[in-house]
C-alpha cells in the first residue's frame, strides 16, 4: 500500500457494505447519502492503491476436478521471505501467499487440477524457486463459508 494513503471513514463504510456482497454504486451513494460518483471515485482510489480488490469468488467445493490446497513452506534464509512469497505469489493456480509465524514461514493457498495438478505444482512449479527448504501439503477436502 502506497505510503500515507488510509481509508476514511466514508471509504470504510464503502467498503463494509460491498464485504456483504456485490451491491451496485448508487445503491450504496444512497445508503450512505453520497453521489454516485462519489463512491465511483473512492473505489478507484482504494483499487489504485492496493487496498480493495473487488472480484466475483465461488465456492471451490462446486468446481469439477479442482483441489484447494495449503502448502506450508519454510524458506532458508528469514531475509528472504519477502522475496520468496512474491514470487510463489505469481505461480500459476497460487491465489494467495502469507508470511506466517510459528512451524512454516509461508502458506501458499493453490488451486490445482486434482491430485495430479498438485504433484505438477510442487515438482515442476514450485521447485523452480530456490531457497525453499521444505514443504507439507494440506488437501481441504470440504469447506465452510470459503470462496475462491
Amino acid at each position: 500500500m502506497p505510503l500515507g494513503i488510509q481509508p476514511d471513514e466514508t471509504d470504510w463504510k464503502i467498503i463494509e457494505i460491498l464485504q456483504q456482497g456485490w451491491v451496485p454504486n448508487n445503491t450504496i451513494a444512497r445508503a450512505l447519502n453520497i453521489s454516485e460518483g462519489t463512491v465511483r471515485s473512492r473505489l478507484k482510489k482504494l483499487k489504485d492503491a492496493g487496498i480493495l480488490t473487488i472480484r466475483a469468488l465461488i465456492n471451490p467445493d462446486v468446481l469439477a476436478n479442482k483441489q484447494l490446497v495449503l502448502v506450508a513452506l519454510t524458506v532458508a534464509e528469514s531475509r528472504l521471505l519477502e522475496r520468496k512469497a512474491e514470487e510463489i505469489s505469481h505461480l500459476p493456480n497460487v491465489l494467495s501467499v502469507s508470511i506466517t509465524s510459528g512451524r512454516y514461514d509461508l502458506i501458499a493457498e493453490v488451486l490445482v487440477d486434482s491430485n495430479k495438478g498438485l504433484v505438477k505444482f510442487l515438482t515442476e512449479e514450485l521447485s523452480g524457486i530456490e531457497g525453499i527448504t521444505r514443504s507439507e501439503s494440506f488437501i481441504m477436502l470440504k469447506n465452510y463459508n470459503k470462496y475462491v
